[in-house]
Order: C-alpha cells, then structure tokens, then sequence
C-alpha cells in the first residue's frame, strides 16, 4: 500500500460542513475578496455551548443503567452475567461500528453525523424504555443495540468539530474541559436520581422514560447547532494551526485511508495508557452503585448518591485541567498523576473494605477519574500529524476501549456470579488495570524527557507556538520520510493487536450470550 506522506492541502473550514479548495493563488485571493473571516471567539463559545447541551443530555441516559444494577436485576429477573450482557451490547456494536464511523465523519462532517446519530438515539432509547415497561429483557438487548448506533455516530462527531476550530494548546483542551465537565454534571444528575424517580413512581421503567423526554431536549439542542451551523458556514472561514499552519478542517475532500495508516507510535502509546485507565473507569463505574450498597450497608438511593460523587464530585477540575494543559502543558505528568490516582482508589478498595477505606477510595476516584479523559484525548489530538484524521484516530481509542469493556465485564460479571455475588475477587481486577494505567503512564512521563517524540506531550503553549514547529517538522520528516517503513511496520502491529483484541470481545460476548440463547432453544 502506498503512503502519501505531502502536506495536506489548503482547506476552507468553518463551523459547518464545508468545501474544499486548492492552494492556487486565485482561490487564495477569492477568500480574501469574498469578506469572510475566521469565526470570532463568541460564536465558537457558542457552538460549544450548544454541543455541551447534547452532551448533557446524552450522559444523563447513559448513567443510569449501572445506578439500577440491584433494581433492574430483580424486576427482570436476571444474574450479573446478563446484567453485564446489556451493559456490553453497546459495547459491542461500537466495536463493529466505530471505525467505520469516524472515517465517514472525517470524510461528510460532525454536524452532519451528530443530527443523524440523536435522531437513531431517541429511537433507541425510546425502544429501551418500552422494554423496561414490559420487563423483556431480550426486548432491551435490542433498544440498546439501537441506542448504540446513535451514540456511535455523535460520540466520534463532537470532538472532531472541536479538533477542527481549536488546534492544540489554543484552545483544544479548554474546550473538552469545559464539554467534558457539563456532561458530568448531566450524568451525575441522571444517576444520582435514578432510583429516587424508580421508587417514587414505583416502577423502574419511568427512569427510563425520564431519558427518553431528556433525549428531546438533546434533540432540540442539536436542532440549534445545525442552524446556528448553517450561519457560521455562510458567513466564517476556517483557520490555520498557529504552530504547524496546517489548515484544520471539519471534513475531506475523500476518504484519508493512507493518512490512518502513517499514525505515529506516540499515539499508540497514548492508546496503550487508555486500555488501561478508560476500560478500569468504565467497568468499575458500571458497578459503583452496588458496590456502595454492599459496603456501605445502604439502600439504592443513597449508593445512588455515593457512586454518583465518585464519578462526578470532580467535575469542577476538568475546565480548570483543559486551561491547564492548553497554557502549561505537561500533559505526560497528568497522565501518570491519572494513573496513579487509579492505583491508590483500587488498592483502597482491596484492601481498606472499611467504610471509611471505601470512603476515601471513592473519593480519589473521583479526582482521578476527572484527570483522563481530557488530557487523553488532547494527548492523541498533539501527537497526531494530520488533523483531518482526528475522527478516525478517536474512533481508534474508541473502539478499544469498548472492546476492553466487554472482556471485563464479562469476566467480572462471571466472577460475581461464581463468587456469590461478591464483589471480593471483581476489584481484583480492578486493581490490575489500574496498576497497567500507572505503569504505562510511567514509561510515557520519562519517555517525554529522553526523546523529542514524546516531549511535543510536556510543551507549553509557549513552546509550541515559538520553536514547537520546527521541531514537528523534523520529527514528521524522520517518522514519514526517513524511517517511513518503521513507522508502517509499527502501525500494523499495533492495528493488528486490536484487531485482536476486538475479535476476542466478541467471542466474549459470544459466550455470554450462551447460557441466555441455549435454554430459549431447548424450550
């Protein structure tokens, strides 16, 4: 396969789906004679404003399945096994779909992608409570599967409009940051009352229709965004990286698959930290709210309450981090701070059964959690040489995470279930990938002080704008150029190893559904 390894042309972008143009000299001049001129800071505020409203809305549904494991498992009469079956479904339709949606969105646009992808969500989620009404369980497999193609479509789309307005250190950051942090408090509000909505109304499926009307507000916040994008298309251009001057874009003139192919190993590093740390968040916060009932002796209610601060308590820092990251830098050292946060809450929580162990275990939690996600994906948006590839490298990560998921969580759900609902041997598992997140994060901080390729992750604002570029360039040169067929080599191994890895989710979720799919063909 063949590997175009020239810059990338000059693209004319803007909030919305927009056109491309070459680098003539006459095109250039018609730019500048048309009067259009990049979009101020107070309309990107408010494209970020509208697009944190869908996400509000979007965590709030997606937080409260796990705050219900003890309510839904007797209502529908299920084990932890098939608890975590529903869990993964969306798990496993984002590891057949994913990156097939991050290459369309890099290819027609996140506006586009994120209009689609609510509209399949609302259905879903309607189909979902539908099926909580009726208490058939196979019945919610299939809603979930349908949400899943929803989410699927708008989780890659969002960030790969951010990347395309903010280049890294001006902006990048501080946007997920603030993003990240209202999808928090959409989360925590979603979770912390599910169960009061399910006793109060004495049927647990109101909680799920509760998302379905938040899901309309989601749906009407994305009408917004597609209008307000409509203006910004006709009346903003794009903008240049101030470091590189490589023209951000929101979509291609074709599909970038060579470009997929020349990802750099640094990025592949970041992947490596997230495996850990992202699949260790997303399983443990799946089963906070039992785990809380168990240890602390407490009805749903309040185990509600408890989980829900270990998930979101620390949603105040994650602006503060974004500006962090974007004037600072040092986005390697927050990294392994994340990691080893997560170590200590596990060691807590193996260790310190106690109420007061568990306490403070839930409370590092939640300022670790509150340190990866943002300094994760900046750190694969920095490393990263092409950004009209950002969606299909997101949807990388993506995709390894859920297919992490569902390995976990099918394990942990068998070990509960062998393990008479115990949750003894699951947090040994947590402990592991909480001890991989540290680890690699480790090998990732005092790689930024040995070589150039990772220490683009510590540089300051400063840096990268002043001397940031030539530095790039050379580091490109020598990973494109001068050592390309390396660079091949090492990316194939790594896509290889996650092809792996999805293939055995699947078979994990294959073997799953097992003992759900047998006993129906026997009767």
């Amino acid at each position: 396969m063949a590997f175009d390894t020239s810059e990338p042309k000059s693209v004319d972008v803007v909030l919305a789906p927009v056109r491309e143009d070459t680098d003539t000299p006459s095109e250039e001049s018609h730019d500048d004679s048309d009067g259009k001129k990049p979009p101020p800071l107070a309309a990107k505020l408010c494209a970020v404003a509208l697009i944190s409203c869908i996400s509000f809305g979007s965590h709030w549904s997606s937080g409260v399945t796990g705050a219900m494991k003890t309510t839904i498992k007797k209502q529908m009469h299920i084990d932890n096994v098939q608890f975590s079956l529903l869990e993964a479904s969306e798990n496993f339709m984002a590891t057949v779909l994913l990156l097939i949606s991050g290459v369309i969105t890099d290819r027609v646009g996140g506006a586009e992608m994120i209009v689609y992808g609510n509209i399949v969500y609302t259905i879903g989620s309607i189909l979902v409570a539908a099926a909580a009404t009726v208490r058939s369980f196979d019945f919610m497999i299939g809603g979930r599967v349908i949400l899943a193609l929803g989410d699927i479509a708008t989780q890659i789309a969002q960030y790969k409009m951010f990347s395309s307005w903010f280049p890294p250190s001006s902006g990048f950051a501080s946007t997920l940051g603030f993003e990240l942090a209202i999808g928090k408090i959409g989360g925590f509000v979603g979770k912390s009352t599910a169960n009061i909505i399910a006793k109060k109304t004495g049927n647990f499926a109101w909680v799920f229709w509760t998302s379905v009307f938040m899901n309309l507000f989601t749906n009407v916040a994305t009408a917004g965004f597609w209008f307000f994008n409509q203006y910004c298309n006709r009346h903003y251009k794009g903008r240049r990286d101030g470091a590189t001057k490589e023209q951000l874009t929101e979509k291609n003139k074709k599909f970038e698959f060579q470009k997929v192919f020349e990802l750099p190993w640094m990025f592949w590093a970041v992947m490596a930290f997230s495996v850990f740390q992202t699949s260790a968040a997303s399983v443990f916060s799946q089963n906070a709210t039992e785990l809380a009932e168990k240890r602390f002796n407490v009805d749903s209610i309040q185990a509600g309450w408890y989980s829900s601060l270990s998930q979101y308590a620390g949603f105040f820092l994650v602006p503060c981090l974004g500006v962090f990251i974007d004037v600072l830098g040092n986005r390697a050292s927050v990294l392994f701070t994340c990691g080893a946060g997560m170590l200590l809450s596990m060691v807590l929580i193996n260790f310190a059964t106690s109420k007061a162990g568990t306490g403070a275990a839930f409370g590092i939690y939640a300022i670790a959690m509150s340190l990866g996600p943002t300094s994760v994906i900046d750190s694969i948006r920095t490393t990263l040489w092409h950004q009209s590839v950002f969606g299909s490298a997101y949807s990388l990560k993506v995709t390894m995470n859920n297919a992490m998921s569902i390995i976990i969580r099918i394990i942990t759900g068998a070990l509960q279930d062998a393990d008479d609902n115990s949750y003894r041997r699951v947090v040994q598992v947590y402990l592991v990938l909480a001890a991989g997140a540290l680890g690699v994060g480790a090998a990732i901080l005092i790689g930024s002080f040995v070589t150039d390729n990772l220490a683009v992750l510590q540089w300051t604002r400063h840096k990268r704008l002043t001397s940031g570029a030539a530095i790039i360039e050379r580091i490109r040169e020598r990973s494109l150029v001068t050592q390309h067929r390396r660079t091949r080599n090492i990316s194939l191994i790594c896509f290889g190893a996650l092809i792996l890895l999805t293939l055995g989710s699947w078979v994990a979720y294959i073997w799953g559904q097992l003992p759900v799919i047998i006993p129906s063909w026997v009767s």
